[in-house]
């Protein structure tokens, strides 16, 4: 191969062209600098890649260089530089060890503007690295700077992951985690036009591979996907969020098919999610409109969906202050603490000098929202597709990282509650003002199970939360996917392209819960979960659809660092419902059907007693109080609503239940819920 001289300058200088062919003659890179690259035309990146993009099998070709640093720095490289405008579209992988044995470091495919790169990670003094461009998506040439920062300690208590390649995951749209067949395991979900690929997680470990055949779907997931079960039949459900529209595939009475339903209305597709808009026990549909009003779908009970547009449709919502579009993150969350779902939105763009700005919108329990953007302190002009919604210092309510997606208008932002509807800006000396790293994907979970929810965004790197408000970078070998706990050990996984990303774990000790909603909608969906004990409080809310496309777990994940024991568990469901669990210990994962602890006075009195129990015929019902018992319904322990009895003479007949155990949810005079269970012999 012939060599070309290669100069380095900082800042400013003359840049010259270079190409390398091979790992082993892999152009040395002295320091920081600009670099120009001619184009790639050398040999082939070894699998496994660095980033989730898929495999090598389209990007025959690789240009490579060599770096050692003299001391530890914290090093970027980018293509995400004014030196290329337009921006190109380039992926790069860093290794560490020899040719012949390179292990996956860091890496980064469209951290930047326009898919470029931007990849940052801790380096140390004498050791080499090896960097690597590929022409997975492009061949041109372009140029990529090494910029050489000061070096930030990698966490003590990161943890670290293991590759497990899966060539069976090859959907045409691989972005789903979650439980697929009721059992409350995470499964992997892919999606192609006419078939649904479900990899099952078994209880003893791997996964059964399961095809399920569908209708060629009119639109795919090519923005997002989400999942709940919006029929309450006991298996979740798909939305397909596309760029020209939205495709349910709804699954059929015996799980073992999908039915589709797809509406004709256009819509520019961004974040997709599943809630209960209404609050009527009954999974409802939202999407993010780019180009357009925000819109949504309104379940009748029976799991069909009647269309709106966001002041558009008449009756309906208004969910969203602008009409030209522009949303694109969008994600449900208490901020409030009121026991509703509000409404936050990441913009990225959209016509007029103020529609860019993200919003928050409070639901005011009535049917109504109230855009709070500017009272909160929310109304900013980050370019954004996404945001995080967790209790990052753990006080009780819901923070905000707002993950910049694009330098244009500000970065990422760490935004405080004040608990009384306002927020604060503590970006400043938090380490989020020192990330550069930029994505339209961020996505929060407690990934070392130490007590305080960390962040994945961009750069191949965690986020890890250190209790102090302040977060501090570990480098991984890859970047955001869909999350669960793949093996159920407690620790939660990645899956990114057809690659498991297997968390190792640590000594932490964890809880998982698995909810299964009666009188509210049945996967708990906007359920807020608070545990207790010797770190004080954390909280949860249960969400379907968060970051910007993926669709991860629906089972609620805490991680509580070295305590030995938990104090209490409680589950404050949609429906107004509360159970709380005493003493439960550490490391299992509770099951839990709404109303489960009434019956034991571990909550506030039922409204109602009733007798006999157990009961072969008739169940007789009486208040507690003055108040009439006006409406009863009852369910088995999966959910599914079983019976709506009439109340005659305080007394309703259970003559033609099968034998077995049943949950019944009585209302009084007062609207108030309780639930009891009772066993039909």
């Amino acid at each position: 191969m012939k060599k070309i001289t290669l100069l380095m300058f900082l800042c400013v200088g003359i840049q010259f062209s270079y190409a390398q062919a091979t790992c082993n003659s892999a152009m040395v890179l002295p320091g920081a600098g600009f670099y120009v690259v001619g184009g790639i035309t050398g040999t082939q990146v070894p699998n496994p890649i660095c980033v989730d993009s898929g495999n090598v099998a389209n990007n025959p070709k690789g240009n490579w260089y060599s770096y050692t640093p003299t001391q530890n720095y914290t090093v970027t490289v980018t293509s995400d530089i004014s030196n290329n405008t337009p921006r190109k579209d380039t992926r790069v992988h860093v290794y560490t060890g020899g040719c012949g044995a390179l292990t996956c470091y860091a890496g980064d495919d469209d951290a930047g503007q326009s898919w470029s790169s931007i990849c940052t990670f801790a380096v140390l003094a004498n050791t080499t690295y090896i960097i690597a461009f590929d022409n997975k998506w492009s061949s041109d040439g372009f140029t990529f700077q090494l910029i050489e920062g000061p070096y930030q300690q990698p966490v003590g208590n990161a943890v670290t992951f293991t590759n497990q390649n899966l060539s069976t995951i090859n959907s045409a749209y691989n972005l789903a985690i979650v439980d697929m067949n009721g059992d409350y395991l995470d499964d992997i979900v892919g999606v192609s036009d006419n078939k649904i690929k479900v990899h099952t997680q078994n209880s003893s470990g791997g996964f059964t591979i399961t095809e399920y055949p569908t209708t060629t779907a009119v639109n795919m997931p090519s923005w997002s996907l989400a999942a709940g079960d919006y029929n309450k039949d006991g298996f979740n459900d798909l939305m397909y969020g596309g760029g020209n529209g939205i495709t349910f595939m709804k699954s059929n009475a015996n799980g073992d098919g999908y039915i589709q339903d797809t509406f004709s209305q256009y819509v520019f597709c961004q974040r997709t999610n599943f809630l209960d808009l209404n609050n009527d026990g009954h999974l409802d549909a939202f999407s993010c409109h780019d180009v357009d009003p925000n819109v949504y779908f309104i379940n009748d009970g029976t799991g069909v969906f009647t269309f709106y547009q966001s002041g558009v449709t008449p009756n309906s919502m208004l969910i969203g202050t602008h009409s030209e579009g522009g949303n694109y993150g969008s994600i449900w969350v208490d901020y409030d603490n009121d026991g509703d779902q509000d409404l936050f939105i990441a913009k990225c763009r959209g016509g007029g000098s103020t529609a860019k700005y993200n919003e928050l919108h409070r639901n005011n329990g009535n049917g109504t929202f109230t855009d709070v953007s500017i009272a909160a302190n929310m109304y900013d002009p980050i370019q954004t597709w996404s945001s995080c919604w967790e209790d990052f210092d753990n006080d009780g309510d819901m923070d905000a990282i707002i993950g910049a997606s694009s330098t244009t208008d500000g970065s990422h932002k760490y935004m405080r509650n004040n608990g009384d509807g306002t927020f604060t800006d503590i970006t400043a000396g938090s380490g989020w003002d020192l990330n550069s790293s930029l994505n339209i994907e961020h996505i929060a979970h407690d990934f070392n199970n130490d007590g305080f929810v960390d962040i994945i965004g961009g750069g191949n790197k965690i986020m890890y939360n250190l209790g102090d408000g302040t977060f501090s970078p570990a480098g991984i070998s890859f970047g955001v996917g869909a999350v669960g706990d793949l093996n159920n050990d407690g620790f939660i996984d990645f899956q990114t392209g057809s690659t498991l990303r297997i968390n190792n774990g640590n000594t932490n000790k964890w809880l998982k819960l698995n909810l299964q909603g009666i009188q509210s909608n049945s996967n708990g969906i906007g359920a807020r979960v608070e545990i207790y004990g010797a770190w004080g409080k954390q909280i949860r809310d249960v969400r379907s659809g968060e970051g910007f496309k993926y669709m991860s777990s629906l089972n609620v994940h805490f991680g509580i660092g070295q305590a030995t024991a938990i104090d209490q568990v409680v589950i404050k469901w949609p429906s107004g419902i509360v159970d709380t669990f005493v003493n439960p210990s550490p490391n299992q994962t509770l099951f839990v059907a709404e109303g489960v602890t009434l019956s034991v006075n571990q909550n506030e009195v039922s409204s109602f007693v009733m007798y006999p129990n157990p009961a072969k015929d008739f169940i007789t019902l009486k208040s507690a109080n003055a108040n009439l018992i006006i409406s009863a319904e009852i369910y088995d322990l999966n959910g599914r609503k079983v019976a709506s009895p009439i109340i005659k003479e305080d007394m309703i007949s259970v003559q033609t239940l099968a034998i077995g155990t049943y949950l019944l949810v009585a209302r009084d005079s007062e609207g108030k819920l309780s639930t009891q269970k009772f066993i039909k012999q």
